[in-house]
């Protein structure tokens, strides 16, 4: 049986994501071409990553009863590269809200 569970998940996190990203501008909304290259080159490595991973036999797809099943190529599920965006996105967000966070308690103590 087909489960979109996980798909959904994944989906909700990354709206997450981008709603705490447009209220603070920290990524794409604070500088939209720059945030899509480092998202598509983020998730491009990442997928390479996962190719090697599957191709020298480390990564297996498993089953999942909360995955869809839909697989984009051998041991490589749907959820994966939806999974790497966000894992790129939170990432991204993170460590520009913690540099913006850090850089204030700077200038806080210096003045």
């Amino acid at each position: 049986m087909n489960s979109f569970w996980y798909l959904g998940c994944l989906l909700a996190g990354i709206a997450c994501m981008l709603l705490i990203d447009r209220r603070f501008r920290l990524f794409f909304w604070r500088n939209p071409p720059a945030a899509t290259l480092v998202a598509l080159a983020g998730t491009a490595f990442l997928l390479l990553w996962d190719a090697a991973g599957i191709a020298s036999g480390i990564f297996l797809r498993g089953s999942a009863e909360i995955a869809s099943g839909i697989v984009l190529a051998p041991e490589l599920p749907l959820e994966e590269p939806v999974f790497l965006v966000f894992l790129v996105l939170c990432t991204m967000v993170l460590t520009t809200g913690s540099a913006r966070i850090l850089d204030a308690r700077r200038k806080r103590d210096r003045g």
